[in-house]
């Protein structure tokens, strides 16, 4: 090219996607996934021998709660407009057994939060209770053994059906099956219904993966596990099985169903929510919550930022609930 040539001009773009990013209040007004406290469920921890809160190593900010503090918890996320709580229990050791016997008793710690909580708030905001007895067993599995040491499914669903009504009786809106077990909405439901309980939702954890995500919460329940939950949780190589999951759940009466983790299973979630007819929620767990933190703690990434961008992916792929630690946080962000 000579000095004296001009570069030819360059053709104006016929269509222009920056003009709807040009201001934060353009951007607002067409934002296509949107984020708010009351899509936000808080899971929370109560341990029945403390006298204060106990902080959780590998998860910065989260504790394990007094009855009393986890009162002070939830009134804070009530009047942040978080939309509910998802109550974990964690027994003091002596009460940990083969049948987990302490989820079911009336005077288990997680059945005397929910009658705190429930007394405190009434229908002020929604109390979801795992249903599980992880927590609870001595040895760490989801269900009862056989003789061989392997997860008994069908003497399990015995178990999850006493576990249902422990947690209506003392006031959940919502109870939670998490162990993976076959036919476990089914059960769940009639026995709820056979005692009168058909108000109480059963949030199905439809597609609840073998995940290294859970890592951290294995601490903030103090759990007893020893090897892996790979029989009867999903394998993450599989994403057709969930499908037949949410099938399964849906026939048997579940009136809302879960991904879990979130963010490794974007994937799954949104084939889930295109299929299903119920609510779909999602939960980002301990292990994401961990990496955004240490992350953050190093200054590597906007922890703000970082919180409000994962759980509007979540958001975007598709669940309209979403289970976060960070749910009081992100109320917090979302009010500003």
């Amino acid at each position: 090219m000579s000095p004296d040539s001009h570069p030819a001009p360059v053709q104006a773009p016929i269509e222009r996607p920056r003009r709807l990013r040009t201001t934060p209040a353009l951007r607002r007004l067409v934002a296509q996934t949107r984020l708010s406290a009351a899509d936000l469920v808080l899971p929370v921890f109560v341990r029945e021998d403390l006298t204060e809160p106990a902080p959780i190593g590998s998860m910065p900010g989260v504790v394990q709660h007094t009855r009393d503090s986890l009162r002070a918890a939830a009134h804070e996320a009530v009047e942040a407009g978080v939309g509910g709580l998802m109550l974990f229990g964690v027994p003091s050791p002596e009460h940990k057994d083969a049948e987990g016997t302490w989820g079911t008793r009336p005077d288990g710690i997680l059945n005397l939060a929910l009658e705190d909580l429930r007394a405190d708030l009434g229908d002020a905001t929604v109390l979801m209770a795992d249903l599980c007895l992880d927590e609870f067993t001595d040895h760490g599995h989801c269900g009862v053994l056989d003789e061989r040491g392997r997860v008994d499914n069908d003497a399990t669903l015995q178990r999850y059906a006493e576990m249902a009504l422990a947690q209506a009786r003392a006031g959940a809106h919502v109870v939670g099956p998490s162990g993976m077990m076959d036919g476990q909405v089914a059960v769940v439901r009639a026995a709820l219904d056979g005692e009168g309980f058909t108000d109480v939702s059963v949030l199905a954890y439809t597609a609840k993966y073998a995940s290294a995500y859970y890592g951290p919460f294995r601490e903030a329940v103090g759990s007893s596990l020893q090897g892996d939950r790979a029989t009867y949780q999903q394998d993450p190589a599989n994403a057709t099985e969930s499908l037949r999951e949410l099938r399964l759940d849906l026939a048997e009466g579940a009136d809302l169903v879960m991904v879990k983790p979130a963010l490794p299973y974007l994937d799954v979630l949104r084939q889930v929510a295109d299929l299903s007819d119920v609510p779909v929620a999602a939960y980002q767990v301990s292990g994401e919550y961990a990496q955004i933190e240490a992350a953050a703690e190093r200054g590597w990434l906007d922890r703000d930022r970082t919180v409000l961008e994962s759980l509007t992916a979540v958001r975007r792929a598709g669940a309209q609930v979403v289970l976060t630690y960070y749910a009081v946080h992100a109320a917090a962000l979302l009010a500003r």
